[in-house]
């Protein structure tokens, strides 16, 4: 596995106009993020019965403005990534709004739309921010795997981290990163993966 690009002392929070500014984005040209992207209706399960979508718009976005996707799970409303961007590259911003405007192109109209988005020309599926996190060394990166494949463990829609099919854990159980057994069921590992 190659090493990834980790932030090392660009801070996340940056002072503006002597301000604390929390909402600013840590860009770091070739950089490691974890990122949680969650449907704006979280009821429903867009992600899972239209994987094939997902996976285009993917792969759409990635042929536009590479990026590696290191780990990733998709539940049915919300997923969670590690992505590398290429040396020089750092608007993962971009590579996110690519993604949520190509998905939902395949599926049929209907929706519920807000004014906002309906005059911006939105479709209404996903929520418009997204949680992302620099990760800043190869700790921070194995714990941030572990909480993307313990996930669907966590929210019950499996009693094993192997039964989840959408999700990395099987190519980390093949390249001998995890065994196929990693985290048993669930029961013993307590809260060693919540949220942080």
């Amino acid at each position: 596995m190659r090493l990834m690009g980790f932030a090392r002392t660009q801070p996340i929070h940056q002072a503006h106009d002597g301000l604390l500014d929390s909402c600013r984005r840590n860009f770091v040209p070739g950089g490691s993020y974890f990122f949680t992207v969650n449907l704006a209706d979280r009821r429903l399960r867009l992600l899972t019965e239209h994987i094939e979508l997902l996976r285009t718009a993917f792969r759409y976005t990635q042929v536009r403005h590479p990026f590696a996707v290191e780990a990733t799970v998709v539940l049915p409303d919300h997923l969670h990534a590690i992505w590398t961007l290429p040396e020089g590259g750092a608007d993962f911003a971009l590579r996110w709004r690519l993604i949520k405007s190509a998905f939902p192109r395949g599926l049929p109209r209907g929706e519920r739309l807000s004014k906002s988005r309906s005059g911006k020309g939105e479709r209404g599926f996903w929520q418009r921010r997204y949680w992302e996190h620099t990760l800043r060394d190869e700790d921070d990166y194995a714990q941030h795997v572990d909480y993307i494949h313990f996930n669907p463990v966590k929210h019950g829609h499996v009693r094993r981290v192997r039964d989840r099919p959408c999700s990395s854990f099987h190519r980390f159980v093949r390249i001998e990163i995890y065994p196929e057994d990693w985290a048993g069921d669930g029961r013993d590992v307590g809260n060693s993966f919540g949220e942080r």
